[in-house]
């Protein structure tokens, strides 16, 4: 069970004003081992006076500790930074901003996952080939073998293959495992979600998921070229309008930030 109180009171002490906050990584992805840290994610809002100055701003936030016995990593960029991510092919901040685990939330959170259907766009899997290329060399360094880069691995992959063939951003194995019934996926989940954080594999098994890496690998690609998914986003108007009404309501109301 997610405490969502104690990690409410984690996102209070932010210095800046939040647009939302929700839960990211292993939580998200459904498969937190019992020592698995919280990852936090979201956007805030610089004041304006800080942003339209000569000085350079740090547009990222980043806070990691133990708190009320909760090991939590908290990761927030500003409204500008998150919403200039949302136009290129980063599956990464659109699975942050629809996540199913909220922490905290506002009126332009729901408007901005609204907008977020428009940033979608074919390209995205070139993100998830990327992202699923460097967790299996991770795999493939260490001895003896351990689930979690196994488990990241083939995540990206089904949520890319499932993104490319719907449109929809799934980023939660046990649910995308449902329509892909690949039945060592709920082994591996289930040794990750019983065990310890660094799990470990047999290294005799490493051969059958390398195919499996490989096979998931071209149907990703497969799906890539076979999409209907648009080539460019078209919200880029929509979250410029935002980011304004964001900006200058910060700056009517000060206190807020």
């Amino acid at each position: 069970m997610i405490d969502y109180e104690k990690m409410m009171n984690h996102v209070r002490s932010h210095p800046y004003s939040l647009v939302f906050a929700t839960i990211s990584g292993a939580h998200l992805y459904g498969f937190p081992s019992p020592d698995s840290d919280f990852d936090l994610r979201g956007v805030h809002l610089l004041p304006l006076t800080t942003v339209i100055g000569l000085d350079v701003v740090q547009q990222t936030e980043q806070k990691e500790g133990i708190y009320d016995g909760l090991e939590i990593d908290l990761v927030t960029h500003d409204a500008g930074k998150f919403f200039g991510l949302m136009l290129r092919r980063n599956g990464y901040v659109l699975e942050q901003l629809l996540s199913p685990l909220v922490v905290y939330t506002t009126p332009e959170h729901e408007e901005l996952k609204s907008i977020a259907k428009g940033c979608i766009t074919r390209h995205h899997a070139h993100h998830y080939m990327g992202f699923a290329t460097t967790q299996w060399k991770l795999f493939e360094k260490e001895s003896p073998p351990r689930v979690k880069p196994l488990l990241y691995t083939f995540r990206v992959l089904l949520t890319g293959i499932h993104l490319m063939q719907t449109g929809e951003v799934q980023a939660n194995l046990s649910l995308l495992n449902q329509s892909a019934k690949l039945s060592y996926l709920d082994d591996l989940i289930e040794i990750k979600q019983t065990g310890a954080e660094k799990g470990e594999l047999q290294a005799a098994d490493v051969e059958f998921y390398r195919r499996e890496y490989e096979r998931l690998l071209k149907e990703l690609e497969d799906s890539y070229q076979q999409s209907q998914l648009p080539e460019m986003p078209s919200s880029r108007a929509a979250l410029n309008d935002l980011l304004v009404r964001l900006r200058l309501g910060s700056a009517s109301n000060p206190s807020a930030s």
